[in-house]
């Protein structure tokens, strides 16, 4: 029988943190293999950016749910359609469970790259604003590091992924390393001039993207397609396959293994640490173990925590990691839904111009409870996502009379009034009883207890959520936009798609579950860098703090590990 391999690193996940883990420990000489639950994409097969709705059965036009049954709650997700559903995970085969009364809506994707395939792609900095805000406001608890010791790992992260944006310095949202900005639309340009020249406190700006405006890194430029959610085939946004993986790749360092649904760490009896992970073939369903010496979880929050909780040993009964009891506590959200939407008609005798197909919008940066701002009846804040963008053909179509040669120069041609939409995103409060658990009575596909979580929002988030919406119509009315809808309710949590938190980052190990490096403070050789850490969560995107907190660890674990301290 032959001996099995012992790698340096063993990285759960090939996401955005399992792409930059698998890369930044490669580079520095460690062999790393990266388990992924999902399949390798096809890029030829499966992107379908370039697709057009005559090219699909129903021609984009169902929702999703009706057509794909096996996916009621990836179905809620927008990018979740005929184009795209394939990148979300099944349902049937993946349940999870809540409450009746408090449903959370768990957005997936289980692929090497992960949802990093079909991600936003908006990425902004934290900043000591969110690092430090339990100093401010008293409640909570304090990030264990500040922005001035996460800016050089923003720096990397920013200058390797290519984030386009416009410096605006402003201290509740640091600027980065970046590319050229996107235009904004003539639009989203009425509502900077308006918004700016009333409130001398409010920023109206593109918003900051992972998406290349130059050639970069030696992937393309992007080419305006305008559906990144559907693959994108020149690799001009970021995601791990596009970037980190194929780095990490180029080292001959790293193994990558789809189709690797992991089940639980494996624990060595003698010292207690973690010396590999089990995982479950996802086609075959035989059931499998692989050897390290490290431990990167970056399988997303959820996951990671059910990983965590399902992994316990007689030296953690309560689930790896879990001696504070802090695993599993403190999920987050953003708020999500509340909106607004309408008709720009000021701007409808602007000539059409291609800047529409750009996949980006304005942001509004956080200006509650900022600077000398205080709010009364609610804290923290909540940033804005929008635009004023026509769409593939002009938002008068159905009305257009005619045929031929004189219909398709209308269509190209008719001034119209391009549509609007503006978002509030507002923080969610860490709270103990947002929890992810175990529901042991119930597995999945391959036999692993599902997640139970029950989350719901607070006074503080309804009372941010109900001052943000009128702001949203104040800001759209001095800019003289046509509102023509407007929600007030707030959906339920999950469906932002920036869960975070749930084995939090802390210097006192009876109130987190890492330290400040994101490793256990159980287990030194285990550290987490996806989501899960987050102490809380602002209001800004995670994903880009995410990727910074990995570069960050894994610098860590190279010195930790090459001086044998793990």
């Amino acid at each position: 029988m032959s001996k099995p391999i012992i790698y340096d690193a063993i990285v759960v996940g090939s996401g955005a943190t399992g792409g930059w883990a698998a890369k930044e420990l490669a580079e520095k000489g460690l062999r790393v293999i990266v388990l992924e639950a999902g399949r390798q994409v096809d890029p030829e097969k499966e992107f379908t950016e370039h697709r057009w709705p005559y090219e699909v059965p129903f021609r984009g036009t169902v929702n999703a749910s009706e057509i794909f049954k096996r996916q009621p709650i990836q179905s809620k997700c927008y990018a979740s359609n005929e184009f795209a559903h394939q990148f979300f995970v099944d349902d049937v085969d993946n349940p999870y469970t809540t409450p009746a009364d408090k449903p959370f809506d768990w957005i997936r994707g289980r692929q090497v790259g992960g949802r990093t395939i079909m991600w936003g792609r908006q990425s902004y900095r934290l900043s000591d604003y969110e690092f430090k805000a339990a100093s401010r406001d008293g409640y909570g608890e304090d990030w264990p590091l500040s922005y001035a010791e996460l800016a050089p790992y923003y720096d990397k992260v920013d200058w390797f992924v290519g984030i386009s944006g416009n410096p605006e310095g402003l201290a509740q949202l640091p600027d980065g390393k970046f590319l050229p900005p996107m235009k904004m639309t003539c639009g989203e340009l009425f509502l900077k001039h308006a918004v700016e020249k009333r409130w001398k406190d409010r920023r109206v700006t593109i918003g900051r993207a992972a998406i290349l405006t130059q050639k970069h890194q030696g992937r393309a430029a992007c080419h305006w397609c305008g559906h990144c959610e559907r693959g994108c085939s020149t690799y001009s946004y970021f995601s791990s396959p596009g970037s980190t993986l194929p780095a990490a790749a180029k080292t001959g360092r790293m193994t990558l293994r789809p189709h690797s649904v992991a089940s639980h760490l494996i624990i060595d009896t003698n010292t207690g640490k973690a010396k590999g992970v089990a995982f479950i073939d996802q086609r075959t369903k035989q059931a499998h173990e692989v050897f390290g010496k490290v431990v990167v979880l970056c399988a997303s929050t959820i996951e990671s925590t059910r990983l965590l909780l399902n992994s316990a040993s007689r030296q953690h009964p309560n689930g790896a990691g879990n001696s504070s009891g802090m695993l599993g506590h403190y999920l987050m959200d953003h708020t999500y839904s509340v909106s607004l939407s309408g008709l720009v008609p000021d701007a409808a005798n602007y000539p059409y111009n291609f800047d529409d197909g750009r996949n980006n919008g304005l942001y509004i940066p956080k200006f509650r409870n900022v600077g000398t701002d205080k709010q009364s009846k609610y804290i923290r804040g909540y940033g804005i996502q929008g635009s004023v963008q026509r769409g593939m053909l002009p938002t008068t179509i159905r009305m257009i009379p005619g045929f031929g040669a004189a219909f398709k120069k209308m269509v190209r041609e008719e001034k119209d009034a391009p549509p609007f939409w503006m978002a509030a995103f507002g923080e969610m409060l860490p709270r103990f009883d947002n929890t992810v658990t175990l529901n042991k009575d119930k597995q999945d596909a391959w036999g692993i207890p599902v997640a139970h979580i029950e989350c719901t929002h607070s006074d503080n988030e309804r009372a941010m959520a109900k001052e943000a919406l009128e702001d949203l119509k104040e800001m759209a009315s001095e800019a003289k936009f046509q509102i023509q809808s407007a929600n007030s309710l707030l959906a339920a949590p999950g469906l932002a798609i920036h869960e975070v938190g749930t084995a939090r980052m802390g210097n006192d190990p009876k109130k987190s579950v890492l330290n400040k490096y994101n490793q256990s403070w159980d287990i030194k050789n285990l550290f987490v860098t996806d989501g899960a850490c987050f102490v809380s969560m602002g209001c800004q995107n995670p994903t880009l703090t995410m990727m910074a907190l990995t570069v960050r660890a894994c610098e860590y674990i190279v010195s930790e590990y090459k001086k044998g301290n793990l």
